[in-house]
Order: C-alpha cells, then sequence, then structure tokens
C-alpha cells in the first residue's frame, strides 16, 4: 500500500497552550469573587492565598504582589475605568466584566506598578487567554498596548476634566472616588482643595495592619517583641505591623488575647470608658457589638473597674463573632442576638452605652475600597432611619446621668451630625458632652463637641463619635 502524502502545515507559529501564572489567576479569581458575590476582598483573599500556599506553593512575594494587583486595581478602579474607555471601541458596560476585570489587572501593572511594559502586557495577554479563550485575548492586547503608550499622568491629563471647569469630577477621576463620595467628604472635611487631596490620597494608601493588646489578657509590651512592631500613634494598646506582617503569625492573635483593630475604632472605646459618670458605674452596654472589636475591648476595660458589659448584636452570625472575641475575658459579660430598636432590656438600664451604628462605611475606604463602588447616595436614605432609631434606644437604654458614645465608620455628615441633631430634638433631655479632652494628645480634633477622626490627618479610619449624657 502506498503511503499517502502529508498535508503540509499551514505557515505560522505552531499553537502553544496557555501558561497559568498562579499570582495572576489568584488576583483574577478575587476580583470576580468581588465582582459576581458582592464579596468583600478582605474576606476573600486570606482564604485563597492559604490554599495558593499549599497547593501552589506560594511564596511571601507571590502573596505580596498577589495582595498587591487585587487592592491596587480596586483602589483604581475609577481611573483605570476612564482610560480603559478611552482605548476601547464601545461603551464600557458592553464588555464583559471578566474580560474588564483583566483590563484592569493589566492597567494597574502598568499603570501603577514597576512591572516592565513587556511583562506586564504579555502576562496580562496570557491570563486572558487562559480564563477567556484565545479571541478574546486578541482583545486585550490591543487594549493594553494603547494604554502602554503613556504613563498615568499623561493618561490623567487626557481622561480627566480640567479642575477650574470641573473640581468634583477631576477628583473623581484622578484619585478613582464617585463623584459623589468625593463631595460627601468635601462637604465634611469643610476646608479647600488641599485637604480634600490628602484626605482621597490616604484613602488610596496601603493601611498598615493595626493590633490592639486586651487588657488583662496581653500588653502592647509583649506584642511590640513582634518583628516589624512598633507602637501606636495614639492608643495605649495599639501596636502596628509596620512592614505588612501576618497577623495570624502572633501569639497572642491567635490566643485570642490581641486582635486586629483600627486604632481609631480604639479610640472610640476608650473614650467612652472614659467619660466621668456620677453614681454608679457597673453596667455598660455595647448595643451594635459586632464583629466583636470594640466590645472586648470595652468588657476588658469594664473588668478593671469591677463593671460588666453586655453586647448586644442583631445578627446571630455576627454574635457569635463578638462571642468569640470575648472569649477569655477576665471579667463579667454577657453576648446576646437582639435587636437593638426592640431592645429585651429594661430602660435605664446602663451607666455606659456606644452605639456604633451601621452605616456606608465611607471611613474605611482604605481597608475595604471595593465599597466606594459599592455604595450609592440612596444607601443613606436605608441606613438613616434606622441610626436614629438605634440612638434613640441608646438615649432610652441609659441611666439619667449616664453617657451614650454614638459613632460611625462614616464621615458623611447624613451619618453623623445630622443624625445626632435630630435626635437630641426629641430628647431634651439629653446634652452633648466635649469630647475632644476623651482624645488626649490626638491633634486637629476641631471645633467638637463632637469628634472626627481623619486617614489624612490621624492615620487612622475616619471614625465619628459624639458623647451624649442622659439628664432627664
Amino acid at each position: 500500500m502506498s503511503e499517502q502524502p502529508r498535508r503540509p502545515r499551514k505557515p505560522g507559529k505552531p499553537y502553544r497552550r496557555p501558561q497559568k501564572d498562579p499570582v495572576r489567576f489568584l488576583a483574577f479569581e478575587a476580583l470576580r469573587a468581588v465582582d459576581e458575590r458582592d464579596a468583600y476582598a478582605n474576606l476573600v483573599l486570606p482564604p485563597l492565598l492559604r490554599k495558593a500556599r499549599e497547593k501552589d506553593g506560594f511564596e511571601a512575594r507571590d502573596a505580596a504582589l498577589a495582595t498587591e494587583l487585587v487592592y491596587g486595581t480596586l483602589r483604581r478602579q475609577g481611573t483605570y475605568d476612564a482610560i480603559i474607555a478611552e482605548c476601547v471601541d464601545r461603551p464600557l458596560r458592553e464588555v464583559d466584566p471578566p474580560v474588564l476585570d483583566v483590563l484592569s489587572l493589566g492597567a494597574h501593572q502598568l499603570l501603577g506598578t514597576r512591572i516592565p511594559t513587556h511583562a506586564a502586557v504579555s502576562a496580562s495577554v496570557e491570563l486572558a487567554r487562559v480564563v477567556l479563550g484565545d479571541g478574546r485575548a486578541k482583545f486585550v492586547n490591543a487594549v493594553l498596548r494603547k494604554i502602554a503608550q503613556d504613563d498615568l499622568d499623561g493618561w490623567i491629563a487626557k481622561v480627566a476634566p480640567p479642575y477650574d471647569e470641573d473640581p468634583e469630577d477631576h477628583l473623581a477621576v484622578v484619585h478613582s472616588h464617585p463623584r459623589w463620595v468625593v463631595s460627601a467628604l468635601w462637604d465634611s472635611l469643610g476646608g479647600g482643595r488641599a485637604g480634600i487631596e490628602r484626605l482621597l490620597e490616604a484613602d488610596n494608601e496601603r493601611p498598615e495592619v493595626t493590633l490592639v493588646a486586651r487588657p488583662g489578657r496581653a500588653t502592647a509590651e509583649e506584642l511590640l517583641r513582634e518583628e516589624s512592631a512598633v507602637p501606636g500613634r495614639w492608643s495605649p494598646y495599639a501596636v502596628r505591623l509596620a512592614e505588612g506582617g501576618e497577623p495570624g503569625a502572633v501569639d497572642a492573635v491567635r490566643e485570642g488575647r490581641a486582635g486586629v483593630q483600627d486604632e481609631g475604632s480604639q479610640l472610640v472605646a476608650l473614650a467612652l470608658a472614659n467619660v466621668p459618670v456620677e453614681g454608679r458605674d457597673e453596667k455598660w452596654l455595647d448595643g451594635c457589638a459586632g464583629p466583636g472589636g470594640k466590645a472586648a475591648l470595652l468588657a476588658a476595660l469594664a473588668a478593671e473597674r469591677g463593671a460588666t458589659l453586655l453586647a448586644s448584636e442583631k445578627q446571630p452570625h455576627r454574635a457569635g463573632l463578638v462571642a468569640k472575641a470575648l472569649a477569655g475575658n477576665p471579667g463579667l459579660y454577657q453576648v446576646i442576638a437582639a435587636d437593638g430598636t426592640r431592645p429585651p432590656w429594661q430602660p435605664g438600664s446602663f451607666d455606659r452605652v456606644l452605639m456604633d451604628v451601621p452605616c456606608t462605611g465611607l471611613g474605611a475606604l482604605r481597608r475595604r475600597p471595593e465599597a466606594r463602588w459599592r455604595r450609592r447616595p440612596e444607601d443613606l436614605e436605608g441606613f438613616g432611619p434606622l441610626q436614629r432609631a438605634l440612638l434613640s434606644t441608646a438615649l432610652d437604654s441609659v441611666r439619667v446621668g449616664g453617657v451614650v458614645g454614638y459613632a460611625t465608620c462614616s464621615p458623611h455628615l447624613a451619618e453623623t451630625r445630622a443624625v445626632v441633631e435630630d435626635v437630641l430634638k426629641q430628647w431634651p433631655g439629653a446634652e452633648l458632652v466635649d469630647a475632644r479632652p476623651l482624645f488626649p494628645d490626638v491633634p486637629e480634633l476641631g471645633e467638637g463637641p463632637d469628634v472626627q477622626l481623619w486617614p489624612h490627618v490621624h492615620g487612622t479610619d475616619a471614625m465619628y463619635l459624639a458623647v451624649i449624657r442622659r439628664t432627664g
């Protein structure tokens, strides 16, 4: 039998199977979870990294790069969207979300890191081949090559409107915040251009990990023996892991004797604990206790004075987190799952009450950068009635002569002063206490009597606290 002639190969490069880059694939997985499931990166990323260490042999530098790619992309999403929009031939809403995630990851490598241009483009195209297929990988290649033609400053000059023509939109594009958030933060600051620019820049910086030594269970001195640990700026219980240390590697954190807690959150708990009260000081309440950071610190401070803490949280699973945070507290405490607007306790039962109310979270955009894109102005309408109801409950729950701390992790005036002013109009037997002396050595606390902390001024989340004494 004669041999059949071989069919000639078509000219061109032989097909090469795409190579999976574990670091960039993990970053893509995290971004998809944030987009598809409304997940938070700080909750999604740790288990992904843990799995990668076990399965793919991730080293510290791999985890650091993956973390930078995820958080950097989320923080600069607004800026990158504006740039990508200039480089595609259709509205961004018509670009498939997975494609946009790959493009955003590529844009961050090109414009926000020191990764060489050729490496950023080739790695992103290879990722596209793995997760999108060869056809859409060509589209990714074409777009990223356009983006690579200029640096970040050059692109911002092209896509951001001039400041003099539209200040809020200019800042929104340059600093990657929704326009309405820029406007709200600017109103809260009440200052000129320099202050809002500093705040927006601080929102885009990677925050240090801050630990709290829970009194009676751990000390700051113990935590300072950890590698890269430095003292906190304001709280005597705070220790910062200055070089991005891993909290899970700290014995006291693993054992629950210390925890991860922003220094602003610590200061709010300390302020409430240190307000002078006349008469008894035996019963404290944390009325919105989940996930338990402030409750754990309050419970420890209460124990030092022979007082007890009731920690109440509406959501049962969050109440479980509170119980975990308080386990091992040296004093008496109780954790319950209860609706703070319909409390099971009697009026006037407590000497001190903290209400750290649900809010938009605009004060923690450093830690949860995706929240800025997830929140909408209309969210305020949903939070407002709840915030007012919880503050009213707090005033009803405290005895005459006792104090209430109203706290939010949002500087939005609609969630801070507006709530306090509205509720006090209905409570003639209550008055604001000047909270500034309760933050010793902390500068630039404003005109009072309430306190607003800021990332760019204090290095904390933008925590707000109003202290109210019940007088009748």
